[in-house]
C-alpha cells in the first residue's frame, strides 16, 4: 500500500509543469543566445541609426526624384483642407501614434527624440551645400543617390528600432503591424504604397523616385533587420507563453493505483 503512495505521488510530480531552459545550442544571433546590449552600446546605436535615417532622407530630397510616400499624403490633405502643411505632418503623426498605440505600441521615450533629433539632423544637411548640384546631374548618378538614400534609410531604421528605445510615429506602425504577425518588408510596403496611393488621390504629386521607394524600403529594411541582428520588437513588452496543459490521464492514473 505504501508502495501505491509512493507512485501515486511520483506521478503526480511528473504531470507539473516545469519551466523550460534556454536551449545550450542556441545561436549567437537568436534572442535565447544573444545578450541584451549595454545601454551605452544601445544609446549610441540608436543615435547612429537615426543619424543614417536623416541621412537617407536629405539624400532622397537632394536627388529630386520625388517626394517621399508620406510627404505625398500630407501635401494632398494641405490642398484639400487648407491647413498648413506643417501642421498636417503633426496632425498626422499624432493620429499614426493613436492607431499605433491602439495595435499594442505604445511612444516611448525614443519616440520623441526620434522626431527632435532627426528634424535638426535633416535642417542642418540642408543647411549646407552639399550635394546642390544634384538636381542637375545626370538621372544615372540622382538615381544612384536615391538607392543609397533607400539603404541608409533602411538600415538606420532596423539599428534605432533595435536599440529597443521606441520607434518613431510611423516605424510604430510598421512594428505594429509586425506584432500582428506580419513581415516587416510587406508591412513597410503595404503602409508606403497606401499613403502614396490615398494622397495621390488627394492631389499629392508622385515621382518616380517616390514609387521606387514605397516598393523598395520595405524589402531593404527587412534584409537590414537580418544582416544586422536586430529584432524589431525590442523594447517591446512580450507577450506572456500560456503555460503547457499538464497531462490529464497522469492524474487519473495515479488515483487508480492509489
Amino acid at each position: 500500500m505504501q508502495s501505491s503512495h509512493g507512485a501515486a505521488r511520483r506521478a503526480r510530480a511528473a504531470a507539473r509543469p516545469t519551466p523550460s531552459a534556454p536551449p545550450s545550442g542556441s545561436p549567437a544571433g537568436s534572442p535565447a543566445g544573444r545578450r541584451a546590449p549595454l545601454p551605452l552600446r544601445r544609446a549610441a546605436q540608436f543615435v547612429l541609426g537615426l543619424g543614417l535615417c536623416a541621412t537617407g532622407v536629405w539624400a532622397s530630397l537632394r536627388a529630386g526624384l520625388g517626394v517621399s510616400s508620406w510627404d505625398v499624403l500630407h501635401a494632398g490633405l494641405a490642398a484639400r483642407t487648407g491647413v498648413g502643411f506643417g501642421v498636417v505632418v503633426a496632425v498626422v503623426g499624432v493620429a499614426v501614434l493613436g492607431v499605433s498605440s491602439l495595435l499594442g505600441v505604445r511612444p516611448r521615450a525614443g519616440t520623441f527624440v526620434n522626431v527632435a533629433l532627426v528634424a535638426l539632423l535633416l535642417d542642418a544637411l540642408l543647411a549646407t551645400s552639399w550635394l546642390d548640384g544634384l538636381p542637375g546631374a545626370p538621372p544615372a548618378l540622382r538615381a544612384a543617390v536615391l538607392a543609397a538614400a533607400v539603404v541608409l534609410i533602411g538600415t538606420g531604421g532596423a539599428l534605432y528600432v533595435g536599440a529597443g528605445f521606441g520607434a518613431g510615429p510611423r516605424d510604430s506602425l510598421m512594428v505594429a503591424c509586425h506584432l500582428r504577425g506580419w513581415p516587416i518588408g510587406a508591412s513597410r510596403v503595404v503602409i508606403e504604397v497606401g499613403v502614396v496611393v490615398v494622397g495621390w488621390v488627394l492631389g499629392g504629386p508622385v515621382g518616380a523616385g517616390t514609387v521606387v521607394v514605397a516598393f523598395t524600403l520595405g524589402p531593404v529594411t527587412q534584409l537590414a533587420f537580418r544582416l544586422l541582428r536586430q529584432d524589431p520588437q525590442a523594447g517591446q513588452r512580450p507577450r506572456p507563453a500560456p503555460a503547457p496543459d499538464p497531462d490529464p490521464g497522469a492524474a487519473g492514473r495515479a488515483d487508480r493505483a492509489a
